[in-house]
């Protein structure tokens, strides 16, 4: 009986999911753009905290990369509209009984803020270099029960680097690619492939979903020694992009419904566990 209960709610929260994105879809093809008045123009610099609280506020962290010019910047990358398209689709879409905070907060990685909150987003993170002193914070924050979620990275090279860094930061712990019986792919939302999530411009321009030879798709995690996932990687995939642009007619849906169900549980499953 319990068993039939689980799977009618999770039936439930599926279809609500996908009833009101049948909505977004029609204003989609309308070329509507609904979901919030950011402009590209602020990119790159951090805006200041809201006074209005949540139970969860979506944070993005800012990073140093070791290259000059714009990839400096590289924490920014879709800033700010991935964040606040991707916030206000848990608030209007999902029917989850999270109290969200109304805007996205930004912070690097030394500022003691970050341990109030049990996630952070690292976008690019295939340009990251970290400190001894990050590394250390950053160890500290998963220690304390903190989410670490990394995306949009590509091929071989930013793969090593991801690599590295996360080494620094948990030298006695694997990264495995996470099946999709994993409890995170179902804590829900149900998530049955691992789908590759396409960059705006890969797709447009050429007509591909992969980019630098990043040609499959992971999903892959760390776990501590109890077994408590710390750390969530979508590897050759772009899921901020598809956050972004999901009330853009070019972009499929296809795409951007699969990273926010991604996106979602991913919050679910660091906020419950």
């Amino acid at each position: 009986m319990v068993k039939l209960h689980t799977q009618a709610t999770r039936l439930i929260k599926q279809a609500i999911f996908w009833g009101l994105l049948f909505i977004l879809v029609v204003n989609h093809s309308l070329g509507q753009r609904r979901l919030g008045n950011s402009s590209s123009n602020d990119q790159r610099v951090p805006r200041p905290a809201s006074s209005e609280a949540g139970e969860f506020t979506f944070v993005r962290t800012v990073y140093r990369s070791p290259n000059s010019g714009w990839r400096y910047d590289s924490w920014a990358t879709d800033f700010p509209d991935a964040d606040d398209h991707f916030v206000g689709g848990i608030r209007d879409w999902t029917n989850t009984k999270l109290s969200l905070a109304s805007r996205t907060r930004q912070l690097p990685i030394m500022n003691e803020q970050l341990f109030n909150y049990p996630l952070i987003y690292f976008v690019e993170p295939g340009f990251l270099e970290l400190s001894e002193e990050e590394a250390a914070r950053l160890r500290e924050y998963i220690a304390r029960g903190g989410f670490i979620f990394l995306d949009d990275f590509w091929g071989e090279y930013e793969w090593q680097n991801v690599q590295e860094q996360l080494k620094r930061v948990l030298p006695d712990l694997e990264i495995k690619d996470l099946p999709l019986d994993h409890p995170l792919f179902h804590c829900y939302l149900d998530i049955d492939e691992v789908l590759q999530v396409p960059g705006m411009g890969s797709w447009f321009y050429r007509g591909v979903t992969h980019e630098k030879g990043g040609v499959v798709p992971h999903y892959m995690g760390i776990e501590d020694k109890s077994g408590r996932l710390v750390v969530f990687i979508a590897r050759n995939s772009d899921l901020g992009d598809a956050w972004e642009h999901i009330d853009d007619p070019r972009y499929p849906v296809k795409y951007g419904l699969a990273a926010y169900k991604l996106g979602i549980n991913v919050i679910i499953y660091a906020m419950s566990h």
